[in-house]
């Protein structure tokens, strides 16, 4: 099947996008690599969907075939032209076209802006008691958006997506959500505890993606026509690879922009302006993006916040001294619940978590998620959302019990 490849397209989108795996997309579009990035334009060839045979069993129905593997009617029987299906004989054999994913959720690709806006729309719909609202915008005008599950009067806050190529925390994030609304709609349990019980007693409200500009440009490179291209290309020293890249868009890394010791953090970076990283900027708060962010803390007054970002399986959960005495022991069940490493950090400022704890002296984390070298591979995603999934459950267990 021919594609053309539309902007912001990568390979793993496309793989995602037709359910095939990025190797047989690689294999019958030879020219390519997963180094260099895809160009609008380019006209890929697409292999067909592998598929699996079914013998019909005395008792089946179209209908409950299609359910049995996920599939809707109309996929199946569009598979199946060729064959009289209004009366189903034992013993036929059924063309069964492979399904896509059931989940509105897709981490198998990389999860930025549009994945996010989409998702968020669809999870919406399925789950009316979602509330998805703008808490701001980015340097390049994109939303930042946060979502609110549960009706609790405790209030924890999770964010993610605040370091560019950290961006799988935000897939992450966005998929526990989701896992967290299903169980809670259809009274299911969630890591053995009731949904519905713990969303009566704690609201939940994530903000699944801080950097959408940074995001993007890890993602999917530099673009010639990118506003601000020549600025990029000096900060990241001529170099087109952005893999590395964790700050905004103007160069800064949001998570040294928050007004906690901030002239000391800047004194300890010690950059001479913009980058890929450690830049905290010319002032805090001076990014949009650390803004916005600050501003949805000050007016939710939460109760608890953990920041996602990757990596090493650690927790952190101190700040100075201002931390309340329960942090230490919220850290060590997140820790045992989670595997992760509860850690007692010193030296450094002017991070999320730290202006949290330093502000309202409450309790706030920050969990480096998985273990390698950033970013983690898309390959590691079901690992990580095993690991993500009972952290988080943790700490709204935790949260709950303040």
């Amino acid at each position: 099947m021919p594609y053309v490849v539309q902007p912001g397209d990568t390979l793993l989108r496309i793989a995602r996008m037709f359910n095939v795996n990025k190797e047989s997309l690689l294999a019958a579009n030879p020219g390519i690599s997963t180094v260099n990035p895809l160009f609008p334009g380019l006209l890929l060839s697409v292999p067909a969907q592998t598929a699996f045979i079914y013998r019909v069993q005395t008792g089946d129905t179209l209908l409950g075939i299609a359910g049995k593997f996920g599939l809707t009617l109309h996929a199946l029987m569009n598979a199946n032209r060729h064959q009289e299906l209004k009366q189903l004989q034992p013993g036929a054999l059924l063309t069964m076209p492979c399904a896509g994913s059931s989940r509105i959720v897709d981490g198998r690709a990389e999860y930025g802006q549009r994945e996010l806006m989409a998702d968020a729309e669809s999870l919406a719909k399925a789950y009316p008691f979602l509330q998805v609202e703008k808490i701001g915008a980015s340097v390049m005008g994109k939303p930042i958006i946060a979502i609110r599950l549960g009706e609790g009067p405790v209030k924890l806050h999770i964010n993610a997506g605040m370091h560019a190529n950290e961006w799988i925390t935000t897939s992450l994030l966005m998929t526990f959500l989701e896992d967290a609304a299903k169980a809670a709609s259809f009274g299911e349990k969630l890591c053995g505890l009731d949904m519905q019980a713990l969303l009566q007693r704690v609201t939940l409200w994530v903000v699944p993606l801080v950097n959408p500009d940074g995001a993007e440009l890890v993602q999917e490179g530099l673009q010639p026509d990118h506003p601000h291209a020549q600025e990029l290309l000096r900060w990241n020293k001529g170099s087109e690879r952005f893999n590395k890249w964790k700050a905004n868009i103007r160069g800064v890394d949001l998570n040294d922009q928050f007004p906690a010791f901030w002239e000391e953090e800047t004194a300890r970076r010690g950059t001479d302006g913009p980058g890929p990283r450690d830049y905290p900027g010319p002032s805090p708060l001076s990014e949009p993006e650390a803004k916005a962010l600050a501003e949805f803390t000050a007016e939710q007054q939460f109760d608890c916040v953990v920041a996602l970002h990757t990596q090493g399986q650690e927790i952190y959960w101190n700040y100075r001294g201002y931390e309340p005495p329960e942090a230490e022991q919220m850290a060590r069940k997140l820790g045992k619940d989670s595997g992760y490493k509860p850690v007692k950090l010193s030296g450094s400022d002017a991070g999320y978590k730290d202006w949290f704890i330093f502000q309202f002296r409450k309790p706030g984390f920050t969990v480096e998620v998985g273990y390698g070298v950033n970013p983690l591979p898309v390959e590691a995603f079901p690992d990580l959302n095993e690991e993500v999934r009972l952290l988080l459950v943790s700490a709204m267990e935790a949260a709950r019990s303040k």
